[in-house]
């Protein structure tokens, strides 16, 4: 017997069927796989196991006991632990403090938080994850708070760990350790539901996967042995052949189209993000920015588009300094941005499709004349860039906010680079999305470089940066530590860069 059964599960909102008749079994000790792309109902599922939502129909069973979990606090106490894609920590608080904040066992440790610590402590040192409670969580690299996440599930007992995408922040050699922990976990008899988009990981950590298409059941329970190749394991996932390789000729640069020249920033908490970054990209060229999330990436991006006022260092376009100017006037020098939070910075959910499209041109022709919005030419024009750029909705009228993540992107990559921009920028593009969305959009990059755009990449997937960049810088901690043509930025050394291992030398911040 398995050691989790969903059975028959479906889940309705109104009209939309998100899990059709969805079944899923997971041995014990076991790294399982739940494969599919965005919209597909994974989270859903996921949400569904861990009490955030109730199943319209069906039955979730765990160690042959059936569960009738209404929320999360259930779902701790049956053993089920969930580490999300965006760290539930607060980071004003010790290690210890949230491991023990909402903790139904907390009353046992009020006045006894050491004992609570010493527990942690030789938990951390028995999976090898050394981790200092009294420590401000602030003060954790990235990695340390993904283990912190993991070690506050296994404080709490769990037996079954869901994992929604664990190595989207972290370097190489950060996803080694986890892997290594993973493996750690499952001899000792924790079960493993493994969510990611990365099909090599797949192949590197689990033992079975399942994949989901359009809410159902497309695959279940497949061993990974008998998986060929990454290319077999993408056509489960989207019903039909992909090409995994992003084809592109070799560079032909043109004139300088972006240049920072010693760019400084510090925080309002006095904390310097930028520390003199200099670099130049050039028409057709993509120049990718790696580095570890929380490195200085939003910040060098802000104060080149005039968002945050920087303290030091010069921006110029096109030949033209553009130090001071304001947003708006920026953009309008033709940039294009990619921001890294649609939700945020790109998108407003509660209007529909037509309105997001034209915030960027909303007063210009053929969207405007004399001051009154053209609906109708406003329409059929965005009838078409949605059928370029793929985007799956009813309509143009669809409220935003009801697409699913991946159309959601698409509609706002579509807008940026139908814009026909001098300069792009694109900050983790493809961030959480599923392999056919995301090679659409690595496609789309590469082909506004052979237009002659020049285009800046921002991503915390190391083999994104490699595998499109014609040049590759590596940000860590606000400063450049290297500058390296694509065939000379090996993953390892990059990786490493990216972990502030190497030291920065003279010229590789010019």
């Amino acid at each position: 017997m398995a050691y989790l059964e969903l059975r028959h599960v479906t889940k309705r909102f109104g009209s939309v069927t998100a899990n059709d008749d969805v079944s899923l079994s997971v041995e014990k000790g076991h790294i399982h796989a739940l494969l599919g792309e965005n919209g597909a109902g994974k989270s859903t599922l996921m949400n569904i196991l861990y009490g955030l939502y109730a199943p319209t129909e069906g039955e979730v069973w765990l160690d042959g006991k059936k569960l009738d979990i209404r929320d999360s606090k259930q779902a701790i106490a049956a053993g089920i632990g969930m580490v999300h894609q965006h760290f539930m920590l607060i980071p004003a608080l010790t290690v210890i403090e949230n491991v023990m904040l909402g903790y139904k066992e907390i009353s046992k440790f009020r006045l006894h938080l050491n004992e609570a610590a010493k527990r942690l402590t030789e938990l951390a040192e028995k999976f090898h994850m050394p981790v200092s409670p009294w420590d401000k969580v602030e003060n954790l690299t990235i990695g340390q708070q993904q283990r912190l996440e993991i070690l506050k599930a296994l404080f709490r007992n769990s037996q079954l760990l869901i994992l929604d995408e664990p190595t989207a922040v972290l370097t190489p050699q950060e996803t080694t350790d986890l892997f290594r922990l993973l493996r750690q976990l499952t001899e000792d008899g924790l079960t493993i539901i493994f969510i990611t988009h990365k099909l090599g990981e797949v192949m590197d950590i689990c033992d079975q996967c399942t994949v989901l298409r359009q809410g159902r059941v497309a695959a279940a329970n497949l061993p990974i042995s008998e998986i060929k190749s990454h290319e077999q394991l993408a056509e489960l996932m989207v019903g039909k052949s992909i090409d995994l390789v992003t084809h592109k000729q070799e560079a032909k640069p043109g004139r300088t189209m972006l240049e920072v020249k010693d760019l400084r920033y510090t925080d309002g908490e006095q904390v310097s993000r930028l520390n003199g970054v200099s670099f130049q990209v050039r028409a057709g060229e993509i120049v990718g920015v790696a580095g570890v999330d929380g490195n200085g990436q939003s910040e060098l991006v802000r104060c080149i588009l005039g968002l945050l006022r920087h303290y030091g260092g010069s921006v110029i376009l096109d030949g033209t300094d553009v130090t001071g100017k304001t947003p708006k006037e920026i953009l309008e020098h033709g940039v294009a941005h990619i921001p890294e939070d649609r939700y945020k910075m790109a998108m407003v959910k509660e209007l529909s499709i037509n309105e997001n499209l034209i915030l960027m041109s909303y007063d210009k022709e053929p969207y405007s004349k004399r001051g009154v919005l053209q609906w109708k030419e406003i329409t059929r024009l965005n009838e078409e860039l949605c059928r370029k750029y793929e985007v799956k909705a009813p309509g143009v009228g669809e409220i935003a906010g009801k697409l699913s993540g991946g159309n959601q992107q698409k509609f706002v990559v579509g807008r940026e680079l139908d814009r026909a921009a001098k300069l792009i920028i694109a900050v983790y593009p493809d961030r959480g999305l599923d392999i056919g969305t995301t090679k659409y959009i690595q496609t789309r990059l590469v082909e506004e470089r052979d237009r002659g755009a020049a285009v800046l990449l921002l991503s915390t997937e190391l083999d994104e940066v490699l595998e499109l960049s014609d040049t590759v810088l590596v940000l860590y901690q606000g400063r450049i530590m290297a500058r390296l043509p694509q065939k000379e930025a090996q993953r390892e050394t990059v990786g490493l860069l990216m972990a502030g291992v190497s030291a920065v030398s003279e010229g590789d911040n010019l």
